[in-house]
């Protein structure tokens, strides 16, 4: 749980409850299923693959952090690179001038207009002593100069309960905080990718 936890890593409405809850142990993390990881075997492949710019941005409540985006953007653009949607993977401009740009946005889930959309099954808000959070992965590819872009985005949740409280419903426990953001990243941005191979404007 090394950078993941340090004060700024992920701001949050409940930042304090679970550090002193994860120095006594009694903190368990859940990540929800409404989210199944999509194999690379189920993208369209498109012919002939070309290379693409490939950007990757952690936000907090549509805020850029720097210490998460850091800690996530190898993992999340060598998932790109595995995908097998493209010749090739960097960070630096393409030629033909192919870009791909991921966010992943950690947004507090209540019930209220901002988290509508979430997939069923989700916990909304604080009840008792889980707490859940909400995260937006979008995708944005251009495909060349002329600025014509596809979007796509997806959803998920990581849950965490405190002292005695019951599971949740619909979730996996994770190992550690750091295996439940992991898990839940490589989940959501398989979704976005699959999302975009099989848009008819990808190419």
């Amino acid at each position: 749980m090394r950078n993941i936890l340090k004060p700024g890593s992920f701001a949050g409405r409940w930042a304090t409850l679970l550090s002193i809850a994860l120095l006594s142990g009694c903190a368990n993390m859940y990540v929800d299923n409404g989210t199944r990881e999509i194999s690379t075997d189920q993208y369209a492949k498109p012919e002939p693959l070309r290379p693409v710019q490939a950007l990757f941005e952690f936000q907090t409540k549509g805020v850029l952090n720097a210490r998460a985006t850091d800690l996530l953007k190898v993992k999340v653009l060598d998932q790109v690179k595995s995908s097998g949607l493209f010749s090739d993977v960097s960070e630096e401009p393409v030629t033909g001038g192919a870009l791909l740009s991921i966010t992943l946005n950690n947004v507090p889930v209540t019930d209220d207009a901002f988290s509508k959309g979430f997939v069923t099954g989700l916990t909304f808000g604080l009840a008792g002593s889980q707490v859940t959070d909400g995260y937006v992965c979008t995708a944005r590819y251009v495909g060349d100069t002329s600025g014509q872009a596809i979007e796509k985005k997806a959803r998920h949740a990581i849950h965490t309960t405190v002292g005695n409280a019951a599971a949740p419903a619909n979730a996996t426990k994770a190992v550690d905080t750091e295996d439940a953001v992991y898990t839940m990243t490589r989940q959501v941005v398989s979704n976005v990718l699959n999302d975009l191979s099989h848009d008819n404007n990808f190419k």
